[in-house]
């Protein structure tokens, strides 16, 4: 009878035993996927390199939307918008990593070096054939700039600026506005980029060139140099609505598309954008061509 007792004495030692084991693996199982759930980089989602949301935007990048062409700084109104988007995803500034892109070569189709990319990319339904857009986070009016000194300065009307010569970046929404709202009584000429656009029009190769109203505004208001003696017109009718809004561009099927759209609507919703907005971009008019 001892005997028995003993050996289910040691029985009961053995699986207390084991039960604890088990307990503690399961225990530290359970804390090694909250690391790795909670840990720096978002999670679960399936970004470029792991750990690392890589963000794209112009090469320059140009003021308000980055101060001083420095996206790392998170001054100006995309710089920060970028990183708010990053915050909502799980990641910490330091995980956040910037490439840069020319405007039409992150819009054509193929793989890209980015998770996404922003500097000012209107949603179009021809676009969203190749490449994925979140949900907007800005609307904004389309502008035409010609020199101060040339022939068209005095226009206030869109038909007098018939015969004029226009410059447009090559899959830059301006170009189709330009085309919709101004064509067929004025030519457009395409080039790489804006950069050679104002280049163009600040040589007199063109006469003038439609934009974005922020971006009018810093290169002939505020900074000056690209557009010598530039003068902005006035603002092309119904072009806020027609450009459906700035979106965060994403490779096609991206499997962060609805995360991001997601945390834009959330910040659209908490009136961070709104304050953002406020912070960085100048309440700016300008009279609507006719």
């Amino acid at each position: 009878m001892k005997r028995k007792i003993k050996q289910r004495s040691a029985l009961a030692v053995l699986l207390a035993v084991l039960l604890a084991l088990t307990f503690a693996l399961s225990a530290c199982g359970s804390d090694d996927k909250e690391d790795a759930s909670s840990g720096t980089g978002g999670g679960d989602l399936e970004t470029l390199t792991p750990g690392k949301l890589t963000i794209a935007t112009g090469e320059p990048a140009w003021e308000p939307w980055v101060l001083n062409d420095d996206p790392e700084s998170g001054e100006g109104f995309e710089a920060a918008v970028a990183y708010a988007v990053a915050e909502k995803l799980g990641y910490a500034p330091e995980d956040v990593v910037w490439v840069r892109t020319q405007f039409d070569e992150a819009i054509k189709p193929g793989p890209k070096d980015f998770d996404f990319n922003l500097q000012q990319y209107s949603i179009t339904d021809e676009r969203l054939e190749v490449v994925d857009f979140s949900s907007p986070y800005y609307k904004e009016a389309l502008v035409v700039i010609t020199k101060a000194d040339g022939p068209y300065a005095g226009a206030t009307t869109i038909d007098e600026l018939k015969g004029a010569v226009f410059g447009a970046a090559d899959g830059d929404i301006a170009y189709q506005i330009t085309v919709d709202s101004i064509a067929p009584t004025a030519e457009v000429q395409v080039f790489n980029n804006l950069s050679d656009v104002f280049a163009a029009l600040n040589t007199g190769q063109i006469d003038c060139c439609v934009t974005s109203l922020l971006t009018a505004n810093y290169v002939v208001e505020i900074e000056g140099e690209q557009i010598e003696n530039g003068v902005i017109l006035g603002t092309i009718p119904g072009s806020e609505e027609a450009t459906g809004g700035l979106g965060l561009l994403l490779p096609k099927d991206s499997p962060l598309t609805e995360a991001v759209s997601k945390a834009i609507d959330e910040l659209r919703e908490d009136g961070t954008l709104d304050a953002l907005a406020a912070e960085w971009l100048n309440d700016i008019t300008y009279p609507v061509l006719k």
